[in-house]
Formats: C-alpha cells, structure tokens, sequence
C-alpha cells in the first residue's frame, strides 16, 4: 500500500512537472518583445548574423517542433545560452545559486525558529500582552513591502550607524577567515529584511494551531493527570500543532532556489533574485526560463517530500 501511494505521488509530481516545462515553454513565447530584435540593438548584428541567430537559437523551426527540441535538450541539462552574454545558462546560474541558498536558507532558517518559537509562547498565553504584541508585530513585518523594509534596514544600519556594508557580496578579501567574516557582514542586513519578513507566516500557523489544540479534550485528560503546564506543551500540545507548521516549513525550503528577487535587488546580492531581475531588463529569455523551471521544480519536489513524510508525524493521515 505504501509502496503504491508513493508511486502515484510520484507520478503526479511528474505530471505538474512536465505540465510546468510546457507552460514554461509556451509562456515565453507569448510574451511581448522579440529577443532577437534586442540583440540586434544591442550587437548591432547584420540581417545575415540575425537569420543564423534564429537558426542556432530553433526560432526559424515549426513550434511543435521547437517544443520537442525544448523538451529533448532540457531533459539532457541542456538549457540554452544567455541572449546577452552568450553564454551557457547552466554556467550562469552554478555561479549565482549558492549566494542565494546561503542568503534565503540562513534567512528562512531564522524566521522559522523565531517565528514557531514565539506562535508557542504567544498562542499558549493567549491574550496576554506577549501574545498581542507579538502577533501584531507579525502581522505589521508580514505586510510590509520587502523592498521598502530592506531600504529602511539599508538607511539605519548601514546609513545612519554605518555598522554593516550597504550591499554586494564581499568587499575583495581573498581567502580564509577574512573572505568568510567579509562575506558575513555583507550577509547581515539582507538577512534581517527576509527574516523579519518571513517569520510572521510562521509565528501565526504556529499560534493559531496551538490555539484550536489548546481546546481538545486530551489536553484536558493531560493537565487531570496531573503533568505540570510545561508539560502538557511539551509533550501533548506543541507535537499536534506542528503538524500545519511542518508543511508550511517544507514548502518554504523549496522557494529557497526561486531567490528573494525584491531582496536580493536592494542589497546587490549576487544570486538568482538579482539575476531574475536583470534578465527581465534584459529580455534574456533563456535565463528566465531556467530560474522559472529551477524554482518550479524545487517547490514540486518539497511538496511531495512534505506529503510523504506528513504521515511519519502523525500516522492517522493516510498517504492516497
């Protein structure tokens, strides 16, 4: 039974997948604006060079067929060459993905302690002035733009106090401990922005499913048993409210590839936010459609992970 329920969730993972390859095909071909005309602007390309652009690129062929040879290359980890540099995507994209894994996994990582961490402490003391204060504080961070919480950020920290650098990756330092401690204090206020803007999602599943398990009559039967209030939290009440909390968690660590494009455009992050953002400038379609597939892909796969290990953590759910 395990084995087949694993199976048809795999397969339907990999019918979304193929589903998001088509559209991610079908899309930029439907969007405004002619890659080929931008690189005649910007190469000043002869009418000969454009046609022989068009051939290497498969826009002069049939769109059935161009979707085959879409389909075929990128399954064999052939995704194309940047429009503007000419060079390979693959190549483009190894370089900036590690600083955006190390940026929104550091960052995420953050809001989800803090946040779960105070949905406990505020949702178990409901009411009090802990738990409206930390709620509405959430809720502020959660609605407030990325961009102008990280320009506000940028201006007090780095402006105002000049405590950390106002942007970029590093200052040059080459090697060592000096590349590393360079490296994290141009981390620091990027960091902050995406963990004071994530945390609030968490901190509110977190406190309203403590909240509803708080009313259930095992919590009940736990306190007439005599366990202590820290107790009952631990053991009773924190496990059964997790569980919302653990999906939502999953789910977050599979946007950690798609990058913080606001974020990482406010403070010159090298990674696949930054380069989102200048590929859209640039019409660079080739790059664009590999983030989009990259980060579409990530977040299919932790779905599916969040659906098979779901039943690990509470065994009345049934895995279909």
């Amino acid at each position: 039974m395990w084995v087949k329920a694993v199976g048809r969730k795999s397969g339907w993972s990999l019918v979304t997948l193929w589903f998001v390859l088509s559209f991610n095909f079908f899309l930029f071909r439907i969007m405004p604006g002619d890659p080929i005309a931008l690189l005649a602007r910007s190469q000043r390309l002869s009418p000969a060079a454009l046609i022989e652009q068009r051939r290497i690129l498969g826009l002069d062929q049939a769109l059935p067929l161009q979707y085959v040879t879409y389909l075929r290359q990128t399954l064999s980890g052939n995704l194309g060459v940047s429009m503007i540099s000419g060079t390979p995507v693959t190549s483009i994209i190894g370089s900036r993905i590690w600083p955006t894994v190390l940026l929104v996994g550091v960052g995420t990582t953050l809001a989800i302690i803090l946040g779960v961490i105070g949905g406990i402490a505020g949702g178990w003391n409901r009411g009090s002035s802990l738990d409206r204060s930390s709620l509405y504080g959430s809720m502020v961070l959660y609605s407030t733009p990325e961009g102008w919480l990280g320009m506000l950020v940028l201006i007090v920290l780095a402006g105002t106090l000049g405590w950390f650098p106002a942007g970029g990756y590093s200052s040059g330092a080459a090697s060592g401990m000096a590349h590393v401690t360079d490296v994290a204090k141009h981390l620091v206020l990027p960091v902050i922005t995406l963990t004071l803007s994530y945390m609030g999602q968490f901190l509110i599943v977190m406190r309203s499913s403590l909240v509803d398990i708080k009313e259930e009559d095992f919590i009940g039967i736990a306190r007439a048993k005599g366990l202590t209030d820290a107790m009952v939290r631990r053991r009773h009440a924190v496990p059964n409210a997790f569980l919302p909390s653990f999906t939502l968690i999953v789910l977050s660590f599979g946007f950690v590839l798609g990058g913080a494009i606001v974020i990482e455009t406010v403070f010159s992050w090298p990674g696949l936010g930054l380069l989102t953002y200048q590929a859209i400038q640039n019409q660079d379609y080739p790059v664009l459609q590999a983030i989009f597939l990259l980060s579409s892909s990530t977040v299919i796969v932790a779905n599916l992970l969040a659906d098979l290990t779901y039943r690990f953590l509470d065994p009345r759910v049934e895995v279909v």
